[in-house]
């Protein structure tokens, strides 16, 4: 089928079963419960045999099962895979799945590529080219979740991180359509304790999710202590400054009773200096929070070097004595560029799709 007839047709993956039956009015009201259980299974129409063949022939003529259609998968070291994600208009996205002991995670995008243009990131280099539907957030966990041979009963996907591609408050009323549908509890039903959100600093938006009932887990991408280093790296700190980021972190946890985190990638001789440290152990004393290091993953087009691991070690170190709860991230799928910083936009030439 072709990209424009794909594209014109309307994705049930991200619909409620009462959604799902209003498009088949000819239809039991339990049909939609049924469909909408298939669809959390990840199973395409062919595969909802317990469904009449007429329905199935008419479902897969007027409607799209998932909008994500893995396309190719990029294994790495220590079980991660990067996944490359097509979309009923032919744009490409990417998401990586990380095995632990304590629950697999998966990295999931919100956008197709990104406009805060933070100069250390490969995802903004193509701009953003549209945001992605709550369908196609939840398709990505869906298609994966399968992927690796899970249910909805028996899950491969226990935890989820919005750190992908995009900025997840550029795409805010998607993104709450989406935390709605994955914690459904007769979905996938993962739950928001479970799901991290990493926003580069909206600060009217991090206010309005506070007041929205939402308790994700909230991570904050700092990366630089002073006001005139982090617009250098970072352009939407022009916006929003260190002062009103700190200000709405500390109006969150008030809000939600949840620590934030604030991720910091350190860059050789950039924002890794003392009066760095000692400028993140003021900004961070007061109210609960956690600062993640991430020792830079290269990206060619920047220049940018990443530090030695001591030197990334020393740094900590020197966090630690200022009193700050500090850890380094470990850093996973660097070896398929799927690290932190490197997910970004394919051409379907590219990709060979």
């Amino acid at each position: 089928m072709s990209e424009a007839e794909n594209k014109s047709k309307q994705a049930l993956l991200g619909m409620s079963a009462k959604d799902i039956s209003s498009l088949l009015p000819s239809c039991p009201s339990y049909v939609g419960a049924q469909i909408y259980g298939f669809l959390m299974d990840g199973k395409g129409f062919d595969e909802m045999t317990s469904l009449k063949k007429e329905l199935r022939s008419t479902l897969a003529k007027d409607f799209i099962a998932n909008p994500v259609e893995i396309v190719r998968t990029y294994r790495g070291k220590s079980g991660t895979k990067k996944y490359l994600f097509k979309l009923p208009d032919g744009n490409l996205i990417e998401g990586v799945y990380m095995p632990h002991d304590y629950g697999n995670t998966l990295c999931l995008s919100t956008q197709v590529g990104c406009r805060m243009g933070c100069t250390f990131c490969a995802s903004g280099l193509d701009g953003l080219v549209r945001n992605l539907t709550a369908g196609e957030m939840l398709g990505q966990v869906i298609a994966v979740n399968r992927d690796e041979g899970g249910s909805v009963k028996q899950r491969k996907v226990a935890k989820l991180v919005l750190m992908g591609s995009g900025e997840p408050f550029d795409n805010y009323d998607n993104v709450l359509k989406f935390l709605d549908a994955v914690s459904d509890e007769k979905g996938i039903n993962i739950g928001e304790r479970n799901i991290s959100l990493s926003t580069s600093g909206l600060c009217d938006k991090i206010v309005q999710f506070a007041d929205s009932g939402h308790k994700v887990t909230l991570s904050i991408s700092l990366h630089a202590p002073f006001d005139e280093l982090r617009t250098a790296l970072m352009p939407v700190n022009k916006a929003y400054g260190i002062d009103k980021i700190v200000a709405a972190s500390k109006y969150y946890f008030q809000k939600t009773g949840r620590r934030v985190i604030f991720e910091y990638t350190l860059i050789s001789g950039q924002n890794d200096s003392d009066e760095c440290a000692k400028r993140l152990a003021r900004l961070t004393s007061g109210f609960p929070s956690h600062v993640n290091l991430i020792r830079l993953n290269e990206v060619k087009e920047n220049g940018y070097i990443a530090p030695t691991v001591d030197a990334t070690e020393q740094f900590l170190h020197k966090l630690e004595a200022l009193g700050v709860s500090a850890t380094i991230r470990r850093s996973l799928g660097g070896d398929i560029d799927g690290a932190c910083g490197q997910l970004r936009r394919r051409y379907i030439e590219e990709a060979n799709v």
